[in-house]
């Protein structure tokens, strides 16, 4: 089986331009994407807990894993929440998956975003990792709007081994992320 198509562009362009840009004198200091986790929080599960099972079976659909149900970890009595009750679903992606997806998300969801003018490049941790979410999950094509009853949020964190923040912003625009331009940037 041959690898994804951003994993090959990856290890044949991106890994040689970034150990020229940084100098890098190993080349297990070149920085790399370990994982990407995609969140959706459901706060309204609280009155409706049928929409956990619709939005488990949706993010299973865009990122192609089986999601997991999250529970709270807190009882919060203002908003009727007890410890336990599921209260959103995520998906950890590793390895081909996770390539398929990034691949997806950057090429095929984010352009179908109406008036998108690029990521706001200020959601890095300070540690390599970038989050950013997703306001409408109708722009991924495996969701059919007619059979969605609600549109629903998602958040994307892509964890990196990079260092810095502008060690991973440099892999991630080498990648593909579009970026806003002069908006963030540090």
């Amino acid at each position: 089986m041959t690898a994804p198509r951003l994993q090959r562009m990856y290890s044949e362009k991106i890994v040689s331009a970034l150990q020229g840009e940084f100098n890098y004198s190993n080349p297990h200091q070149i920085p790399k994407i370990v994982k990407v986790v995609a969140n959706m929080g459901l706060g309204e599960a609280v009155q409706n807990p049928k929409i956990i099972e619709v939005a488990q079976k949706e993010l299973s659909e865009i990122t192609g894993q089986r999601a997991v149900v999250t529970k709270a970890k807190n009882s919060i009595a203002t908003f009727k929440l007890r410890q336990g009750m599921p209260i959103g679903c995520s998906v950890t992606l590793r390895r081909d998956r996770m390539w398929e997806f990034l691949d997806r998300l950057m090429n095929v969801a984010l352009p179908r975003v109406r008036d998108f003018r690029g990521i706001n490049p200020k959601g890095f941790d300070g540690q390599g990792n970038f989050s950013m979410g997703i306001r409408e999950h109708i722009i991924f094509p495996e969701i059919d709007y007619d059979k969605t009853d609600k549109i629903k949020g998602l958040n994307v964190t892509v964890v990196t081994t990079a260092k810095t923040d502008e060690e991973a912003r440099s892999l991630l625009t080498h990648l593909g992320m579009p970026f806003q331009k002069g908006k963030g940037a540090a």
